[in-house]
């Protein structure tokens, strides 16, 4: 089951249903598995629980380093990086995707680094660097083309590219 409802246009971030969102962080209780983890530290970022949300992930990711594979610690890591760009430390959770952008690409794990293009162009754009945002947001979508991705995730980075093109115009405009 999908949480997310669609995007913000302006904002770039998800749409859920907070209710649906509370109900499954209480199903999922204090369940120690990495998926449950993973899955629950993005359910906390969505609800605004940023401090639970770094802690949850930072366990993650020390879970995956110690019993998950490679892609599962790359996984972590880009939740990771979302929840720091989430608190407003850009710097952060660009200096760990660009690491996980270029492991990602390095083992040709394809959709792993359209993911991780994606998650850095977003924080590129709460940045206002759209220029940036724009490039990794294209990068995005041809992995995720070359891929075989489906419909609504190229759709989803096709209106990011757009977002970014309408914010580097507007700035631009203001300067």
């Amino acid at each position: 089951m999908s949480y997310i409802k669609g995007y913000d246009p302006e904002t770039l971030r998800e749409i859920v249903d907070a209710r649906e969102c509370k109900d499954r962080l209480l199903e999922i209780g204090e369940q120690r598995s990495l998926q449950a983890l993973l899955e629950r530290v993005w359910l906390l970022k969505v609800l605004d629980k940023l401090d639970d949300a770094l802690t949850v992930s930072e366990q993650a990711v020390r879970l995956a380093r110690m019993a998950g594979t490679r892609k599962d610690l790359l996984r972590a890591r880009i939740l990771h990086a979302s929840v720091m760009q989430f608190r407003g430390a850009y710097a952060a959770a660009i200096h760990e995707l660009n690491m996980c952008t270029e492991e990602a690409e390095g083992k040709e794990w394809t959709a792993l680094a359209a993911f991780a293009y994606q998650h850095r162009g977003k924080v590129h754009y709460d940045a206002e660097n759209y220029a940036a945002a724009r490039s990794d947001f294209k990068r995005a979508l041809f992995l995720r083309q070359e891929s075989g991705a489906a419909e609504d995730q190229l759709e989803t980075t096709l209106q990011a590219i757009d977002a970014a093109d309408r914010r580097r115009s507007a700035a631009s405009v203001a300067s």
